[in-house]
């Protein structure tokens, strides 16, 4: 977690003193354990929050401007609530930018301006929901210092609204979900169809979850997701004429798919639906081996997840590959995936504490052998949603 006093000293170098008080919130980031591609196609995912993720700084002004400024990135700029659209040049500015139209959009206006701070612990584009981190952390800050009710799933479905409508990203819920909902301790089964989820306790004991970061950049908007969730559809098309009830692949069964996958002439379009299908039964099955405490097991579900995010999905890449390689010859570790949209970006992987620097030291070597990439790893705890932080600035 940030130094909140670290960050109130750069808030007033920023912004200057005010009579006004400074509140803080935090969002996570969130991982991904197991479910990848299933949430836009309607089926399960198994999220978790991080304890990093992104800290908001913010005051009220006394005009209608939005002062906005991170830590981590030079660019700054004040800009009148009333003026707000997405501009390519303004970058990481376009998630709050949005959070304050779409917020208005629902009956929830602004009626000041603020000053913002934000405070980045998660590496951008590492596939760890920089973006989602922020849209809620804005969002669920607006609307407490405005006096608005807080609902998180509502607080999660603006978000994502703000990213397919304002940033022109066609993602999925999973992201910012988590992100507004996650519990310490705990992963969220959550069914993208429905929004019905619940907690499910992850006692990992003796073994630590390690994100790999791959630090290959990846751009999601220019990336294939566009192009895979177009072939998902495709599927639905085609399993229509013997289930035309069904909209989403999520609505099939491992069995009904089965059943009915000679009606995809397309062989590529076959796989990309077969990844689904058995992802999403994957998911399921881990919920059962975590309840039965089988580490080993939910081990084997990973790899047998990112196995087929290589093979069936074609998403993993060569850096993902090499990383995912190196660790699973690691001795003490029970699976590794990528997670995330792929093509770069980050693993997790399931290490046992005895092994974890010996995983670092050891698949950190041979991965940059083999892509001449340095990679970073981060040891992380499971931590809580988003939240405002009472520590008194």
């Amino acid at each position: 977690m940030a130094n909140l006093q670290a960050l109130k000293k750069t808030f007033v170098e920023l912004y200057g003193d005010s009579s006004a008080s400074i509140a803080a919130f935090h969002a996570p980031g969130r991982v991904n354990l197991i479910g990848e591609h299933t949430d836009y196609n309607g089926g399960y995912v198994f999220p978790a929050a991080l304890t990093f993720g992104t800290t908001m700084l913010i005051r009220p002004r006394e005009d209608r401007n939005i002062g906005f400024a991170s830590t981590n990135l030079p660019l700054r700029k004040q800009i009148s609530i009333d003026e707000l659209s997405y501009q390519e040049e303004d970058d990481w500015m376009n998630y709050p930018k949005g959070i304050f139209v779409h917020l208005a959009k629902e009956g929830f206006p602004v009626t000041k301006g603020y000053d913002l701070l934000f405070h980045g612990e998660i590496p951008n584009g590492s596939g760890l929901s920089s973006s989602a981190s922020i849209e809620v952390v804005t969002a669920f800050g607006l609307l407490s210092m405005e006096g608005y009710p807080k609902d998180t799933v509502k607080i999660a479905l603006l978000a994502q609204k703000t990213e397919n409508q304002f940033v022109g990203v066609n993602c999925g819920i999973m992201d910012q979900f988590a992100v507004a909902n996650g519990k310490k301790d705990h992963a969220i089964l959550l069914m993208c169809d429905t929004l019905e989820y619940s907690h499910v306790p992850f006692n990992s004991g003796k073994y630590k979850l390690v994100i790999g970061n791959t630090n290959k950049r990846r751009g999601l908007v220019d990336s294939a997701y566009n192009e895979r969730r177009s072939q998902c559809e495709q599927a639905v098309t085609y399993l229509q004429q013997q289930y035309p009830g069904i909209e989403l692949l999520g609505q099939l069964s491992l069995e009904q798919f089965n059943a009915a996958k000679h009606l995809i002439p397309d062989e590529t379009v076959s796989k990309r639906a077969q990844h689904v299908i058995e992802e999403i039964d994957r998911v399921l099955q881990s919920i059962d081996v975590l309840k039965a405490n089988d580490l080993e097991a939910f081990g084997k579900l990973m790899v047998g997840s990112h196995n087929s995010l290589r093979d069936l999905y074609e998403v993993t890449g060569p850096e993902l590959d090499a990383m995912v390689e190196a660790a699973l010859k690691v001795q003490g570790v029970l699976g590794s995936r990528m997670t995330g949209a792929g093509f770069g970006g980050c693993t997790v992987s399931l290490v046992h504490e005895d092994s974890v620097q010996t995983f670092i030291d050891q698949v950190g070597r041979e991965y940059t052998e083999k892509t001449g990439l340095t990679p970073s790893f981060y040891v992380c705890e499971i931590g809580n949603g988003v939240e405002k932080l009472e520590e008194a600035l």
